[in-house]
C-alpha cells in the first residue's frame, strides 16, 4: 500500500496510524472538518496536516491504493461516497491494522479498563529489555514519539484492543479484527451504552473475542473478574487459558512495594487495579520471551501510562493528580487506591460526567458509592455537553441521589467549579481530578499553584 488517504485523519487513533505509515514510506493524505490538539501539532510536524479543513472529494482518485475511514466520519461523507463510486478499497482503522500485521504474532490487550496501562507496562518492559516490537496503544507513551509503530522486521505486534465500533460502515468491535495468538482481558464493566444498550449486548463482543484467538493460542485473563472467568470457562476454543490475580504488595508511608522472591520491590505506581494490570502484563511478557527476573527488574522504573493517575503536583502535605477515569468501575478503583495509599490526607475527588454513558439518566445509578472513599466529592457536568449529545437535563438532585455520598457537591457551571477549586485550602489534601474532558477549560496552572502553595515542602510540580 503506497498511496493511502485518511477520512477523519485528526482522530486520536487515526492520526497516529497515519504518521506511522508516513514514517514507513507511504504517501499519506487526509481530511477532517476539525482537528484539535495534540493531533494537530503532531500531524503538522510531519507535514500531514490538511491545508484546508473540510471534506474534499477531489482528493479521492484512482491513484489511491486504500482509503481509511474514521469513526468521526458519517455514512454520507462526500469523500466516502466518492471512494465508493470509484470502487476503491475502504478500510476501517482496525481492519487496516490487521492487514498490516497479519504475518506477525499479534498480542491483543482487551478489557473495559486497564488495557492502556497493561499495554504500556508491556512496552516499557520490552524497551527495557531491548526487544523491539510493533505496537498500537491508546495514549501517548514516554520514550516513544508516536502511539503506533509498524515495521517490516519485528516479529511481535502489541495492540490495545478496543470493544467500540470499527467504523460508520462496520458495527463490529474493533478487537474482533485482530485474531490474536496471545490475548489478555483485564475485566468487563458495562460501558458505551450508546451502542451497547444492555450489559448482555456489551459482554457479547468479549465472548466473540475469545473465539477469535487463533487455535493453539493463549488467553490470559483476570481471575478476580467473575464475568471474564465465566466467559473463559465457557469457551470451547482450542486455546490455553492462563488466569492471573493481584500479586501481594505492601504500602508504607505512601510507598507501594511489590513482594517478590528477592524481597520487597519499590514501585512508582500504586493501586490494586494497577497491581492487577502488572500481574497480567507479567504473563504476556513471559509469553513474549522475557524472564520473570528481568520483568521484575524492569517494572521498578515504570511510571504509569499517560493520563492515568498523572502527577501534576506531589508535595508532602498536598498533592494533585489527574486521571482519565470516567466509567464507574474505574472511578471507584482510582478513588479507593488513592485513599489506601494516602490515608493521612483528606481526599477531595472531582469527577466530570462527560461521556455519553455517564450523562445517561438510566446509567447514572451505576455510579452509586463509587466516590465513597472521598472525604469531599465534587461532580461536574456541563448542560451544554448534554445539549450537544441530545440528552435530557440531569437535575442536581438526581446526581446526589445516584452517587449516595454524604458530602457531595454538584456543579453545572464551569465558572462555579473553577472558583470553588481555586478557593479551597489544600493543606493535608489529595486533590484527585477524574475526567476524559477538560472541566470547562479549567486553568491547570492556577490549580497547580494553589495546591503547591499549601504544601509544607519545596516539592516540584510535574506538568502535563
Amino acid at each position: 500500500m503506497k498511496n493511502i488517504h485518511f477520512i477523519a485523519i485528526g482522530g486520536s487513533a487515526m492520526h497516529s496510524l497515519a504518521i506511522a505509515l508516513h514514517q514507513k514510506g507511504s504517501i499519506v493524505t487526509g481530511s477532517d472538518d476539525a482537528i484539535f490538539e495534540p493531533s494537530r501539532s503532531k500531524l503538522e510536524a510531519v507535514g500531514l496536516l490538511p491545508e484546508v479543513m473540510g471534506w474534499h472529494p477531489e482528493k479521492i482518485t484512482t491513484q489511491l491504493d486504500a482509503v481509511v475511514l474514521g469513526m468521526h466520519a458519517k455514512k454520507d461523507n462526500p469523500e466516502l461516497l466518492a471512494a465508493q463510486k470509484l470502487g476503491l478499497t475502504i478500510y476501517s482503522y482496525p481492519e487496516l491494522l490487521y492487514a498490516l500485521t497479519k504475518d506477525k504474532t499479534r498480542v491483543v490487550i482487551a478489557g473495559s479498563h486497564g488495557k492502556t496501562t497493561t499495554t504500556a507496562i508491556i512496552l516499557h518492559v520490552m524497551n527495557y529489555c531491548d526487544k523491539e516490537v510493533d505496537f498500537m496503544i491508546g495514549a501517548p507513551l514516554e520514550g516513544y514519539d508516536n502511539a503506533v509503530h509498524l515495521s517490516d522486521t519485528n516479529d511481535f505486534v502489541v495492540l490495545e484492543g478496543d470493544e467500540y465500533l470499527s467504523s460508520p460502515l462496520d458495527d463490529r468491535s474493533k478487537f474482533l479484527w485482530y485474531q490474536p495468538q496471545i490475548a489478555l482481558i483485564t475485566g468487563i464493566a458495562w460501558d458505551h451504552i450508546n451502542v451497547f444498550p444492555t450489559y448482555e449486548a456489551y459482554e457479547t463482543p468479549f465472548k466473540e473475542f475469545i473465539e477469535t484467538i487463533s487455535p493453539g493460542g493463549v488467553l490470559v485473563y483476570n481471575a478476580e473478574d467473575m464475568r471474564v472467568t465465566a466467559l473463559a470457562a465457557a469457551s470451547t476454543n482450542r486455546i490455553k487459558k492462563q488466569p492471573y490475580s493481584t500479586p501481594e504488595y505492601t504500602i508504607e508511608n505512601g510507598n507501594t512495594r511489590l513482594l517478590t522472591d528477592e524481597g520487597p520491590l519499590p514501585l512508582k505506581i500504586f493501586g490494586r487495579h494497577n497491581l492487577s494490570n502488572l500481574a497480567g502484563a507479567q504473563w504476556i511478557c513471559q509469553l513474549m520471551g522475557v524472564d520473570l527476573s528481568l520483568f521484575v527488574e524492569a517494572i521498578a522504573s515504570f511510571k504509569g501510562a499517560s493520563r492515568r493517575l498523572e502527577v501534576l503536583y506531589d508535595g508532602s502535605s498536598s498533592k494533585l493528580y489527574k486521571d482519565f477515569a470516567h466509567a464507574p468501575s474505574k472511578v471507584k478503583a482510582t478513588a479507593q487506591a488513592v485513599k489506601k495509599q494516602y490515608p493521612q490526607l483528606q481526599l477531595t475527588a472531582c469527577l466530570e460526567l462527560h461521556t455519553y454513558s455517564s450523562l445517561d439518566p438510566k446509567f447514572i445509578a451505576h455510579y452509586r458509592n463509587t466516590l465513597e472513599a472521598a472525604d469531599l466529592a465534587l461532580v461536574f457536568y456541563d448542560p451544554e455537553a448534554l445539549r450537544i449529545k441530545n440528552r435530557e437535563v440531569l437535575p442536581p438532585e438526581a446526581i446526589i441521589e445516584a452517587f449516595n455520598h454524604p458530602n457531595l457537591k454538584v456543579f453545572t457551571q464551569p465558572q462555579a467549579l473553577h472558583q470553588f477549586l481555586f478557593e479551597q485550602q489544600y493543606h493535608q489534601t489529595f486533590l484527585l481530578m477524574m475526567s476524559s474532558g477538560n472541566y470547562g477549560k479549567l486553568n491547570w496552572e492556577t490549580l497547580q499553584a494553589k495546591v503547591a502553595s499549601a504544601s509544607s515542602d519545596g516539592s516540584h510540580t510535574v506538568t502535563q
